[in-house]
């Protein structure tokens, strides 16, 4: 089993310079630079941009939905990874409300899951292809308030990784806990980012 340490690469403006910060959290197989590279379609002129690296290029060995101990300790290293680098990023001095996220697939997941685990108002969450993480769905361990956050969700119909009763669960919880949820289920869409999920990004979380 593997564990993971805060290591990231950096984009976007110097931290001392930005208005705000944007958390890139790359899928299974994939790596900081490649979801990094995504930046560039999004509304992020003005944010410090990192991306951290999962070890072996994957956050948790088994599906989102595997039976916890399967993917443990790996998950609650990668969540605890998420969150030195949100503590480092409020150690610079920006505020947590201006602190995004942005993944996709596992790293949509992890996202989902990090900001659910520490519910507060953040500028806002885009989850390409995910849902909270968990063989069962267990709500008793989602506690705080977004208020008001904007979360966007975008997913296939069918995905091969994501179900969409998933999807739709995490979205419950999540409004339960006042994010401003937007979701978008693409019919029939490959395991990918489409062009409307960057528009659906930029319109709802990145203005």
């Amino acid at each position: 089993m593997y564990t993971h340490h805060k290591q990231y690469i950096t984009a976007g403006k110097p931290i001392a310079q930005a208005g705000g910060a944007l958390i890139m959290i790359h899928g299974r197989g994939g790596s900081a630079e490649n979801i990094i590279s995504l930046a560039g379609e999004l509304n992020t002129d003005n944010l410090a941009i990192y991306g951290p690296q999962a070890s072996n290029h994957s956050w948790y060995p088994y599906s989102f939905m595997a039976a916890d101990d399967l993917n443990q300790p790996a998950l609650n290293s990668a969540i605890g990874v998420i969150g030195e680098l949100v503590d480092e990023i409020l150690s610079k001095g920006i505020p947590a409300e201006k602190i995004y996220f942005a993944g996709f697939s596992q790293g949509a997941c992890l996202t989902l899951e990090y900001i659910a685990l520490n519910a507060k108002k953040y500028g806002g969450a885009v989850a390409f292809t995910g849902g909270l993480i968990g063989q069962q769905f267990d709500a008793s361990k989602y506690n705080g308030d977004f208020n008001g956050t904007p979360v966007l969700i975008t997913t296939g119909d069918p995905d091969p990784h994501v179900p969409l009763t998933r999807v739709e669960e995490s979205v419950e919880l999540l409004k339960k806990l006042n994010a401003d949820v937007n979701v978008t289920v693409f019919k029939g869409r490959p395991h990918t980012i489409i062009q409307q999920e960057i528009d659906l990004a930029n319109k709802y979380v990145f203005h």
